[in-house]
């Protein structure tokens, strides 16, 4: 990896974003940051170390023209990629029984998992040609180990992203780019603030953003951010489903959107 990495971070504004964007500024980084909130974007460039290697870059990740756009533009203004990492995503509490709630799973479905394909894919033939290591890197969740209860939308967008990188890391091996899959505990972000629950092993987004950039310089495969729920996600991977539907049959749900 380049000392001075070139780092494209959706999802930017706030969080997860936010800390991996202060976390390689400070390492040196020329950063791309894409948010749909462009205030945002521009008040966090304006705190990190030489501002004016940065690019902001306000858009929705379901535009899909708008995410090849950004991904050219930085392209040509660092003069390559290092790192791209598809952080944006969200989350709601979603109930089957409830007609209203489909299109909440559809929002889900497209932001979480179409959008880092989106992401990614103007950023692959610039990396093919490149000689310096690359890394494509899809912010996944323990959500994804085992379907949870109230949030099967969430879940499953999460289990999908884990098996969509996994498919891509082999496809980009011959290539040498490292297709990195990390996936969160309780990482302290606005989005886990909403949870009216206790959540175990609860992670400051700057601690988090370290181990992340650790993993992902070493090309780690898969990594679980904070390690003891690495522990925890095989525990749940290896229970069967019986015992696994007792355990949760009573666990607090998310809550659903209401707007």
């Amino acid at each position: 990896m380049r000392d001075a990495a070139r780092v494209f971070i959706t999802g930017a504004s706030s969080g997860i974003g936010a800390a991996l964007a202060a976390h390689y500024a400070a390492q040196g980084a020329t950063l791309g940051l894409l948010a749909r909130r462009g205030e945002a974007l521009d008040a966090l460039i304006a705190t990190l170390p030489h501002p004016e290697r940065h690019r902001a870059y306000p858009a929705d990740v379901l535009d899909h023209a708008a995410l090849r756009g950004a991904a050219e533009q930085f392209i040509a203004h660092a003069g390559g990629v290092d790192v791209v990492i598809a952080n944006a995503g969200i989350s709601h509490g979603t109930l089957t029984e409830h007609a209203e709630d489909l299109p909440v799973f559809e929002s889900i479905l497209a932001t979480n998992v179409t959008a880092t394909v989106a992401t990614f894919s103007p950023f692959i033939a610039t990396m093919r040609n490149q000689r310096t290591p690359a890394r494509l890197v899809g912010i996944a969740s323990v959500a994804g180990i085992r379907g949870l209860p109230g949030g099967a939308g969430y879940s499953a967008s999460k289990a999908a992203v884990i098996s969509y990188c996994e498919s891509l890391r082999v496809e980009m091996r011959p290539y040498g780019i490292k297709v990195v899959t990390i996936a969160p505990g309780y990482i302290d972000t606005p989005m886990t603030q909403r949870n009216a629950y206790a959540m175990p092993f609860l992670m400051r987004p700057e601690r988090f953003a370290e181990a992340a950039a650790r993993a992902i310089a070493r090309g780690d495969s898969y990594r679980v951010i904070p390690w003891q729920m690495g522990i925890v996600a095989r525990v749940l991977r290896l229970l069967p489903n019986a015992l696994y539907d007792w355990a949760f049959a009573k666990a607090p749900h998310k809550a659903r959107k209401t707007s």
